[in-house]
């Protein structure tokens, strides 16, 4: 079963219940954490839920080892990671042909996002909105924000940009899956947005694969993945969410102090190949996972 939701959830537990039949789960969030951002009330079925499915999992896949932890923690009988990869590099070429596509100068020092822009009313924020807000506090000629990406989100990002929209800020929308890389290429520093707490705390994103495979350092929360995969290539900002006043003047003040060398140094240090996003390690890991599994 891919993912968590109820609907295979269920289907998989009255299965199992009913006929014998074995499964494993693969999850990229922790669900009672997850519904419970939605609505408090959704918490405890959510995480009685959770804890009945990997129980009776034959085992787990969890998309960091956050999550396994989490799912032994659960229940279940065994787990292992697969944290995902990024699906290409862009060309060489890729960086200018984009820059001139979005007008976006070759000396401008370039802070972005990919992602879904949907918008989440409860906190008030969709990705993006803590690039946005961060630069409306900067006064600084080379700066730019691109945020890619649709969603519900958009309309609020493109109120919060003002007068600076199109000029400074550029909300270009959705693009072909096929064309990330070229636009990530066009990037400086990537913004991976994470809350501190059991949602934003247990997940890579798939931003994360993405971004270092463009070698873009990143600026990120105090999560674990920042202390755990660091080799200098990423900053840490404080606040508890990337909708937190504190979280936002800290992201401002690394636009308003950084400068291309230390961008330029952070990008060198960014490894060759993490381990832990390869895809042909990850693809047999998986399979000796189920493998052992069907045993």
């Amino acid at each position: 079963m891919e993912g968590t939701g109820i609907a295979g959830g269920l289907a998989v537990l009255v299965a199992d219940a009913l006929f014998g039949v074995p499964f494993a789960v693969s999850t990229g969030d922790a669900v009672a954490p997850f519904a419970g951002t939605r609505h408090p009330l959704l918490r405890p079925p959510a995480a009685a839920y959770e804890r009945a499915l990997f129980r009776r999992a034959a085992g787990v896949i969890g998309w960091t080892p956050y999550l396994a932890g989490r799912a032994i923690g659960l229940g279940a009988r065994r787990a292992m990671t697969a944290a995902g990869w990024a699906p290409g590099a862009a060309a060489p070429e890729d960086r200018r042909a984009t820059r001139d596509a979005l007008g976006l100068p070759e000396d401008a020092l370039v802070f972005g996002l990919v992602g879904s822009l949907e918008w989440t009313a409860r906190v008030g924020y969709c990705y993006g909105l803590e690039l946005v807000r961060a630069a409306a506090r900067v006064e600084r000629d080379d700066l730019r924000v691109l945020v890619i990406g649709d969603g519900s989100g958009r309309a609020h990002l493109e109120r919060e940009a003002g007068d600076r929209l199109g000029r400074t800020i550029l909300l270009p929308g959705a693009i072909p899956r096929e064309r990330v890389a070229a636009h990530l290429a066009a990037m400086d520093v990537g913004s991976l947005p994470q809350s501190v707490d059991a949602v934003g705390g247990l997940r890579y994103t798939t931003k994360l694969s993405e971004y270092l495979a463009a070698r873009l350092p990143v600026v990120t929360g105090q999560i674990p993945l920042a202390y755990d995969l660091d080799d200098g290539w990423l900053w840490r900002v404080p606040g508890d969410a990337p909708w937190d006043d504190v979280y936002i003047a800290a992201l401002a003040e690394i636009m308003r102090t950084t400068q291309v060398d230390e961008v330029r140094r952070r990008s060198e240090l960014i490894p060759a190949a993490l381990p832990v996003f390869d895809r042909e390690r990850q693809e047999r890991a998986a399979v000796a996972f189920v493998q052992d599994l069907v045993r």
